[in-house]
């Protein structure tokens, strides 16, 4: 019995995925991220240097402990040469990945806010250089919300 309520209930999900297609706009809202929801975009691609920007606030979690699980984070994704002020709180590398010898910049702050801590992060590409938006938003989203793993 418990086996074929459990069937019917996917069906009737499948049924409302397959023919109404796609989630509307306010539930795929609901299950955006923060961060993914504070994500703007500054510039104009291959015109003007781009800003990537992102930010979330994290109640009861300690500057050094986000500190400490951004620099994961960020060698997770496959940044290198990380320079930490952590009395400032401050993270910043560089890295040249399309091959002109310009590189794009990734600076992630994290700020003491009230009893938490609040991550900033940008990540910066030059004049002529482009990047996908949706995938520079996931990457720095996965960075930003690591910080209290």
């Amino acid at each position: 019995m418990g086996e074929k309520l459990f069937a019917g209930e996917i069906m009737k999900w499948f049924v409302v995925v397959v023919v109404f297609g796609v989630a509307p706009a306010w539930a795929q809202t609901m299950t955006q991220s923060v961060c993914q929801q504070n994500f703007v975009v500054e510039g104009t691609a291959r015109v003007t240097a781009m800003n990537f920007r992102s930010w979330r606030e994290f109640p009861n979690l300690p500057q050094p402990t986000a500190l400490k699980n951004l620099r994961a984070a960020m060698l997770a994704e496959g940044f290198s040469n990380i320079g930490v002020d952590a009395e400032a709180g401050a993270l910043t590398t560089v890295r040249e990945t399309s091959g002109s010898g310009r590189p794009q910049a990734l600076r992630v702050t994290a700020r003491k806010s009230g009893n938490g801590t609040r991550v900033d992060a940008v990540f910066m590409i030059q004049a002529g250089q482009t990047a996908d938006s949706n995938y520079v938003r996931s990457a720095l989203c996965r960075v930003i919300d690591a910080a209290n793993l």
